[in-house]
């Protein structure tokens, strides 16, 4: 993956979040973004990484906060 689509990618999946996570800092979302893109970018198979990243990060935003996603 360019770093250009993966920062696209990144971008993508942080307004998709911010959307159904207005409550929460845009820069926090970001940062919970590239750590769980980070732990993913060294697989193989690169084509379902932005789902898995935006999976993950989801997850860890309805457990630190302790809420539901606006949509949920």
């Amino acid at each position: 993956m360019t770093d250009d689509a993966k920062e696209s990618s990144i971008d993508q999946v942080v307004d998709r979040l911010a959307a159904r996570f207005p409550h929460v800092p845009r820069i926090h979302i970001a940062g919970i973004v590239g750590e769980e893109f980070d732990a993913l970018n060294a697989g193989r198979i690169r084509t379902y990484i932005p789902t898995l990243v935006e999976r993950g990060a989801r997850v860890r935003l309805k457990s630190e906060f302790g809420i539901r996603a606006a949509g949920d």
